[in-house]
């Protein structure tokens, strides 16, 4: 008795599934096929094994079902082929076959389930569904996190500056390839977090991410660790040892401070990104590696060419793509996105409860210059909560290089206080000076509002306020002490952009 149709998906509500049928049989992988097509799925069919692993390289299917033994290529082949290469596919295997050892091992290698002949065609229909529903939570999720990755980052890499905005952008094009990637940046802006999310948004993700400084360590031992290397290679090499390219195979090495590599050290380098070979010290046999290179340095290294202290070729090859992360003091309005994720990160570390940052605390931390960058404003971040007592973070908890930025503004505190409803100024540097002020008013004091009108000051503070913040509103009001809607207002009044 013929089974009845199985409901048909509505086309509008989300599109087909794409579905590859695999085995020799073509009748039968037909009949599949076809059952299938009824239930709303889209199907294509491949009628050997080598077809097939051809289809999941040239295609995009979001299941895929196999026949186990098959002439040229068997289904569990298959499996381990579309795993690779469409590791977010799920892979049903069917047989006439049935064995235990064989489902276990099915199973085992990431199978998402297993079925005998003859197929009962309904069960066939439910466990494909089951399959499909996978791989579309799986989107959903993908698809959330994209989202959240546009809104606050992109896996870790926290920002929503126009310059990190543009960074996050260019790390979504690249990750998914396998081009070498020169990260440059100084020192602290997150160079290995970046390499980290291109590594996990990478179809390597599931291979070693391995990081190595090349500036930390001596040209031999530099060589062992990148190499490895033979027992008896030297002195201290009592037995063999596997390099960080060998750890890394299939996954991805980060070589940071690229910069301060020996010149010898290089052309070995250079070597192995040109034949995809390693040579571990004390030994002539070549092993092959598959490793992708993400290098990162604060160095120019194109005024290190030209005091030759770095390689033209090397150089070249490492740069296939370039992101360079800019300094905190270039992106002011992420300081305080950075902080709030480093409050909730570090306080959960140290068992600490913070209730809330008071605004002078912000607006030091706005206002300074940050050398170290990033790890400089994650360590102070740190070092506040370790010593806050009550549950508010607030200036007798800032550290000694940040307790002095804002003070010595003379007179012109207090007119500061009048707008901003606190005795700190909002402006620069420590020192008092408030840069880039609007209206005309002396970059180096506050001498020149005195005697001006009430707006006009208004206007030179709100101005500043926005400046000091990227443009933020949100948090240009908090700073001022009034609210967004009357902030607005006031932006419309004085015609600020």
């Amino acid at each position: 008795m013929a089974l009845p149709d199985a409901p048909k998906s509505d086309p509008r509500k989300t599109p087909p599934v794409n579905v590859l049928v695999i085995d020799n049989d073509e009748t039968h992988a037909e009949a599949v096929a076809e059952s299938l097509e009824r239930a709303g799925f889209s199907c294509h069919v491949a009628t050997s094994g080598r077809q097939g692993a051809q289809m999941i390289e040239e295609g995009n299917y979001e299941v895929i079902i196999t026949d186990l033994v098959m002439s040229d290529l068997d289904g569990l082949e298959i499996l381990a082929h579309a795993k690779q290469t469409l590791p977010d596919a799920e892979v049903i295997l069917i047989t006439g076959h049935g064995s235990i050892p064989s489902a276990v091992a099915a199973m085992q290698q990431g199978a998402f389930n297993y079925l005998l002949k003859p197929l009962d065609m309904a069960q066939l229909r439910a466990v494909t569904e089951k399959a499909a529903e996978n791989v579309r939570l799986r989107r959903a999720n993908v698809e959330l996190n994209r989202r959240l990755d546009e809104r606050f980052g992109f896996e870790g890499v926290i920002g929503n500056s126009p310059q990190m905005r543009d960074v996050i952008e260019r790390l979504k094009r690249i990750a998914p390839t396998n081009a070498s990637v020169l990260i440059l940046g100084e020192t602290g802006t997150g160079k290995e977090l970046v390499a980290q999310a291109i590594h996990q948004n990478s179809p390597r993700r599931n291979k070693p991410f391995v990081a190595l400084n090349c500036a930390a360590l001596s040209e031999n031992i530099l060589e062992s660790e990148l190499f490895g290397h033979v027992k008896g290679a030297f002195t201290d090499a009592t037995s063999d040892r596997v390099g960080k390219f060998e750890y890394a195979n299939g996954g991805t090495l980060f070589l940071d401070e690229v910069g301060d590599m020996p010149l010898v050290t290089q052309i070995k380098l250079l070597r192995v990104l040109e034949n995809g070979e390693i040579i571990r010290v004390g030994s002539n046999e070549p092993i092959k590696v598959n490793v992708r290179i993400i290098s990162a340095t604060n160095q120019d290294l194109e005024k290190a060419i030209e005091a030759g202290t770095f390689r033209r070729d090397l150089y070249h090859r490492l740069k296939v793509v370039t992101i360079r992360l800019p300094s905190l003091r270039e992106r002011r309005s992420d300081i305080l996105i950075l902080m709030t994720h480093f409050i909730k990160q570090l306080s959960k570390r140290h068992g600490k409860e913070i209730r809330g940052v008071s605004p002078a605390v912000r607006r030091r931390l706005m206002a300074y210059d940050w050398p170290g960058n990033v790890r400089q404003l994650r360590n102070v971040i740190e070092s506040m909560l370790v010593v806050d007592y009550d549950g508010i973070v607030d200036v007798d908890d800032l550290p000694e290089e940040l307790a002095a930025v804002g003070e010595g503004q003379g007179e012109g505190t207090s007119v500061a206080a009048s707008v901003s409803g606190s005795g700190e100024t909002i402006g620069g540097a420590a020192g008092g000076s408030v840069s880039g002020m609007a209206g005309g008013t002396p970059a180096n004091s506050f001498e020149g509002l005195v005697g001006k009108p009430l707006d006009e000051i208004e206007r030179v503070f709100i101005a500043e306020t926005l400046r000091l913040t990227g443009g933020n509103r949100e948090e240009a009001a908090r700073l001022l002490g009034i609210g967004e809607r009357t902030l607005y207002r006031k932006i419309k009044k004085y015609q600020l952009s």
